[in-house]
């Protein structure tokens, strides 16, 4: 097995939104504002090389929105979904699979593509991944996630007849991980674990978007359970201390991964750095 890091560029959020009750004068010193008070996130993917596969784990936003849904996200840095495969050595074509954490536009916006006047996968050969529950949920928005939850990134991945979709919390062997679901962000995200050399990486979504929000209180605005947020972090972050996880950041603007030790303000970072520093 081996591990590429697939950076698909850069987007801007409000920060209070990101750190929810946490008050400005405390994350502006983590992650500085905009005189909009927008803050710069990563769109931060993995791609897993095992065997005959070749595992995408979500996709960025995508190029397909208009100038004005793009406007309010401000997408900026050189990185792109199809440049940081072409420079890895792969092409869309080559993926086998594509595994979608969860169904919101900064995860799954660049599965499809628009050609014309059409909505089409971007990834022609491979198989996407959701789950029943989540899928159900992100097809029928709730007022809350409405504006996150677009129908062109996700409709057309069932039309394409390459959509598969786990259910009831399982794991599946065609696919070289674990699954951990969690509810807090929205219904049964799916956060990776996988193993790794001698090493277990969670790919920690949006439950832990980025090291500075692995504080517990650290709980973002946008989630729809934001105690149950705070029990799953709680619950990942002390097992990930005891057995030594990396855990690896989908939305951390410079910092890819961390491991953590337990201090006398809970469990903190130990080591931050890139993936290829742990494994």
């Amino acid at each position: 097995m081996t591990l590429h890091t697939i950076d698909t560029g850069l987007f801007k959020l409000d920060g209070g939104a990101m750190f929810g009750v946490v008050p400005k004068v405390m994350w502006q010193k983590l992650n500085p504002a905009d005189e909009n008070n927008m803050c710069t996130w990563a769109m931060r993917c993995l791609l897993i090389e095992n065997g005959n596969k070749l595992i995408l784990i979500d996709t960025g936003i995508g190029n397909k929105q208009d100038a004005k849904f793009t406007g309010h996200f401000h997408l900026h840095g050189d990185d792109s979904l199809e440049k940081s495969l072409k420079q890895k050595g792969f092409s869309t074509s080559d993926i086998t699979d594509v595994f979608l954490t969860h169904l919101h536009f900064d995860h799954c916006g660049g599965a499809i593509k628009r050609e014309k006047d059409k909505l089409i996968p971007v990834f022609d050969k491979a198989t996407y991944w959701s789950n029943t529950e989540h899928w159900n949920w992100a097809i029928k928005p709730n007022a809350r996630e409405k504006a996150s939850f677009l129908k062109e990134n996700i409709l057309p991945i069932k039309e394409s007849g390459q959509l598969k979709l786990l259910s009831n919390n399982q794991n599946n062997d065609s696919l070289p991980f674990d699954l951990r679901f969690v509810d807090g962000h929205t219904e049964k995200q799916m956060l990776p674990q996988i193993k790794y050399k001698d090493k277990t990486i969670v790919f920690c979504a949006d439950l832990i978007p980025s090291v500075h929000h692995i504080r517990l209180p650290y709980v973002m605005a946008y989630d729809v359970r934001p105690l149950k947020t705070l029990t799953e972090k709680e619950e990942l972050l002390n097992e990930a201390v005891d057995n030594d996880y990396i855990l690896f950041f989908e939305h951390d603007p410079v910092n890819q991964c961390c491991t953590l030790q337990r201090t006398e303000r809970g469990i903190m970072p130990k080591e931050i750095g890139k993936l290829s520093d742990f494994v």
